[in-house]
């Protein structure tokens, strides 16, 4: 299992699980039904030049869209600083959880699926206070933090 990272606009950052084997039509369908579908089209790609994002089917729905693609430098740190950073934190906190065997499947049951937590992962990212802003994310975006 693996998890794709995506910022939009509207949303920063967006944490997909997804399958190695993903096609990029099974990519483009992902992306579609979790971010398009609810936001709006991405207006610039940029890539770390995976084969998801550099096959023909991108480099057409870019050109349907009218959105930019472009790829980043192999190792280019101000590329990939900031997604580098988000991933480290995102892996710490599914091994936190997997640790203490907190991965809640039902309202009785836990499972060790880590898979399952990451959108619950994604909203305890977003509403923490982070020590270089002050602020939560979703605060920066969007103005308010979001209650349960």
């Amino acid at each position: 299992m693996h998890i794709l990272l995506l910022w939009t606009d509207v949303e920063k950052p967006i944490f997909l699980p997804c399958h190695e084997d993903y096609t990029a039509m099974d990519t483009s369908i992902l992306i579609w039904n979790r971010i398009i579908s609810h936001t709006h089209l991405f207006k610039h790609i940029i890539s770390n030049r995976g084969p998801k994002f550099t096959s023909g089917l991108w480099t057409n729905l870019n050109k349907i869209f009218g959105a930019e693609l472009s790829f980043s430098k192999y190792y280019h740190p101000q590329t990939d600083r900031l997604a580098e950073k988000i991933i480290q934190t995102l892996e710490d906190m599914i091994r936190r959880f997997c640790a203490y065997g907190l991965e809640l499947k039902d309202s009785n049951v836990f499972t060790h699926d880590w898979c399952t937590l990451i959108p619950v992962l994604e909203y305890t990212y977003k509403t923490s206070i982070h020590a270089s802003t002050g602020n939560t994310p979703a605060m920066l975006e969007k103005g308010w933090n979001p209650k349960l």
